[in-house]
């Protein structure tokens, strides 16, 4: 608009001249045609510029990446945007395949649409490509499964453009600059999350931020999954301390480099300590005085806890039962126990074990003030944690062995480990003490498809399955409510809340005195018989 205004007000004014000399210093025709050349030069030397600009900021030819872009909306703009602008990137756009009709000829930075998704083998072939870009971060499922076996029988790589909200989730901190969202470094490959389907989680960031920001937070097993992902979250929200407990010393050194960037160890904030030592809780309590505790340190494997019941009990009943009583009496405002849907009529010893930490949690929850909410948050396996499935399913096929199955008809519940921590987080402000707070862990489903899946997305499309075998105390199917637990949402759509029975108080002494009968080896059917009456009483 600028230009032509200008050369609007050259014409005229020579125009005038041209008028009041009758001719004599510049003819009238000449006057009108000069502002229609100078508007024509002007429009195509900024034409040339803006091409030459493009082009240096091009990466140089022999080390890109052809690319095909699937989706000319928003995401396919952003993308091909991204890809002329990062001058040290490695992909060139050379198409851009959609399905709507009124798209077609469409030009986005010179990229042309040419044709719907389904042309992606004759226009892969046409222009050369040897990668494809899904540009559609709000795809389903199916149309990234879809997409990842077309790309692999073609002998395409594929790499994802995330949504917006995944590029935040994924900055240190909740405001990314903007150097961070100008790389195609965002450019990731497919992962299985993408396959099973990714959630929106609606959390409410000011009620989170008011029970954690400048509280004193204490994460008890800081270097698993659950708890390093939950250090990471709460850290956003400036905690006056976030103090990580956790037996073992790799762990920690890694989930403080990935909060501080380095992992010099010396910080007070990190505790290397086992809660089953002999006045360890006590001392924890005294010396750092949190006033909110997650507790994520737990025994988790089904197998090894049927084998070994003595150290379920001590680790995710007695050291439980040990974190409440001190944190009941330091004034601790909120107490989150993070359990597992195990726990919802169990069969195995992790589940009576982890049934008794949540009836425990609301034993103690039910002596306290109002004002101080210990509860439980439940949930089934996340995705990608240490010892599950998909590490194992790895492993197997780097190898080239088979995937192990125990049974072609099991299933079960998978989340994110951003989803549950999200969650997790928000169940703290809506829960009440006495209750168990569950997850929506959308459908089940069923393990051999994820393993099937997950070795194609691993490019191992041919991937052989062994069965084994059902072992002692796992069930076919999962589920989320035990008998009698109802599903109430009252206030976030993917949290149910339900009361937990709470112990007789001398439940409490009962632990204690057992903890000093099961000694290891000697007394597993003992440990187990307890639980398991007590989880059902």
């Amino acid at each position: 608009p600028q230009i032509l205004v200008t050369d609007f007000l050259v014409a005229a004014i020579l125009m005038l001249i041209s008028a009041l000399s009758q001719g004599l210093l510049l003819p009238l025709g000449t006057a009108a045609v000069s502002g229609a050349v100078a508007l024509t030069l002007h429009l195509g030397s900024r034409w040339v510029f803006q091409r030459l600009v493009e082009w240096r900021h091009r990466p140089e030819a022999h080390r890109t990446r052809r690319t095909i872009v699937l989706g000319a909306g928003y995401g396919g703009v952003q993308a091909i945007s991204l890809m002329q602008q990062d001058q040290d990137g490695t992909f060139t756009p050379v198409a851009i395949l959609d399905d709507d009709p009124a798209k077609r000829h469409l030009r986005i930075s010179g990229v042309r649409v040419l044709g719907p998704w389904d042309a992606l083998g004759k226009v892969a072939q046409e222009t050369r490509a040897d990668l494809v870009l899904l540009a559609v971060p709000s795809a389903g499922p199916g149309k990234v499964d879809e997409v990842v076996e077309k790309a692999q029988a073609l002998g395409l790589e594929i790499r994802i453009m995330p949504s917006m909200e995944e590029l935040v989730d994924r900055a240190p901190s909740r405001r990314p600059e903007a150097a961070q969202l100008q790389s195609t470094n965002v450019f990731r490959p497919p992962q299985i999350a993408d396959l099973l389907g990714r959630r929106a989680i609606d959390t409410d960031v000011d009620a989170i931020g008011a029970y954690l920001t400048g509280e004193r937070v204490l994460v008890t097993g800081a270097g698993g999954s659950i708890g390093s992902h939950l250090c990471r979250e709460i850290a956003r929200y400036e905690p006056a301390r976030l103090i990580m407990v956790d037996r073992d010393d790799s762990a920690l050194h890694a989930v403080q480099l990935s909060l501080d960037g380095q992992a010099m160890l010396d910080s007070p904030d990190l505790i290397l300590g086992d809660l089953r030592t002999p006045g360890f809780i006590q001392a924890l309590f005294d010396e750092n005085r949190p006033t909110i505790v997650f507790h994520a340190a737990a025994l988790k494997h089904v197998t090894l806890t049927e084998r070994f019941p003595e150290e379920a009990f001590l680790t995710n009943v007695a050291a439980t039962r040990d974190l409440l009583l001190e944190a009941a009496s330091h004034n601790v405002q909120r107490f989150i126990n993070i359990s597992t849907d195990k726990a919802a009529d169990p069969q195995c010893v992790l589940g009576y074990s982890k049934r008794v930490a949540e009836r425990l949690t609301a034993t103690i929850g039910a002596t306290l003030a109002p004002d101080r909410h210990f509860i439980s948050v439940r949930f089934g396996n996340v995705l990608g944690s240490r010892g599950s499935a998909l590490r194992t399913f790895a492993s197997q096929l780097e190898r080239g062995l088979p995937m192990t199955i125990t049974d072609p008809h099991m299933e079960r519940f998978f989340m994110s480990v951003d989803e549950a921590c999200q969650l997790v987080l928000q169940a703290g402000v809506l829960g009440r003490s006495g209750e168990v707070l569950i997850l929506d862990m959308g459908e089940p489903h069923n393990i051999e498809d994820i393993a099937r899946r997950f070795a194609t997305l691993m490019g191992y499309p041919d991937a052989q399955v062994t069965y084994t075998r059902v072992r002692p105390g796992e069930k076919l199917s999962e589920e989320l409510f035990g008998q009698g637990e109802a599903d109430q949402r009252p206030n976030h759509p993917l949290i149910s809340q339900t009361s937990v029975p709470p112990f007789p108080p001398e439940t409490l002494q009962a632990v204690a005195d057992l903890r000093e009968r099961a000694q290891w080896g000697q007394h597993g059917a003992l440990v187990r018989r307890w639980m398991q009456t007590e989880s059902s009483a």
